[in-house]
Formats: C-alpha cells, structure tokens, sequence
C-alpha cells in the first residue's frame, strides 16, 4: 500500500466522522425538537451518509462500506450522548457547552449507556448495516437520453 492510499483513507475516516458527527448533532436537533427518542432515525442518516460516502470516494466497496459504517455508527453514539448532555444541562440549569465540559466523556458515555435499549441497539445496528450495504453497492448507471427525431 502506498503512502498516498494511506493518506487518502486517513482523509477519508477523517470526512467520514466529521459527517457522522454533523448527522448526529441534526439527529438530536430533530429529537429535541420532537419531545421523545426517535431511534429508527438511524436509517435515514444511515442512508444519507452511505449515499455521501458513495459518491465521494473513487470507487465504491469494502472502504466506502466501512466509511459509512463507522460514521453511522458515530452519529448513532454520538446522538445518544448529546442528549445526556442536553439532560444533564437542564436538571443543572446550565448551558450544553458547561454540560458537556463539566461531566466529561466518561460520565455521558456511562449515561448514554444506561438510558440505551435493546429496541435502540436494534435499530443501531440495522442503520448501520444499512449504511455499510448502500455504501457498498455501486451507484446505479443512468441510461443516456435519446431525443426523438422529430421530422
């Protein structure tokens, strides 16, 4: 493997959490906004950031699938641990960003992981089996079209 494959993969994981770390900040935006879980959201960012991924690398397969998975993977934790953060912030009465400094990574993991079911791995999982499956699969070839003579 080159050194220039290395670094457009490493690019690549890079783009890759950044968009898994957008989608689960709008992911919680949506949530909030609703009032309740909304788990089964994970397949439609799952789809979004497959499609992404796909049309962003040269050519799709096990990278591209592994890209989604792990951004899809990404939005789905990270979702779950912004809403601890949004709990914790107005059980305290402070804002998100004192929220998140003050309990730490390892307190809003721990949280997360406590308010998790099994329905919320479930739907996890799928979305990310999901994503890694459209990633995979190439994008479909459009047919040229042909205007009809007009005579």
């Amino acid at each position: 493997m080159s050194a220039r494959t290395v670094l457009l993969f490493v690019f690549a994981l890079f783009i890759a959490a950044m968009l898994g770390l957008a989608a689960g900040a709008t992911w919680m935006v949506v949530t909030l906004y609703l009032g309740h879980p909304l788990p089964w959201l994970v397949l439609l960012f799952g789809t979004l950031l497959a499609w992404t991924i796909r049309n962003g690398v040269r050519a799709p397969g096990r990278a591209a699938a592994l890209l989604a998975a792990v951004a899809t993977a990404l939005a789905a934790v990270y979702v779950n641990v912004l809403i601890a953060a949004v709990q914790i912030a107005g059980n305290m009465g402070m804002g998100l960003i004192d929220a998140l400094r003050t309990a730490g990574i390892g307190m809003l993991w721990q949280l997360a992981r406590l308010a998790l079911s099994p329905a919320d791995l479930v739907w996890a999982v799928l979305g990310i089996v999901l994503a890694a499956w459209l990633a995979w699969r190439a994008p479909r070839k459009r047919a040229p079209v042909i205007a009809a003579d007009r005579g």
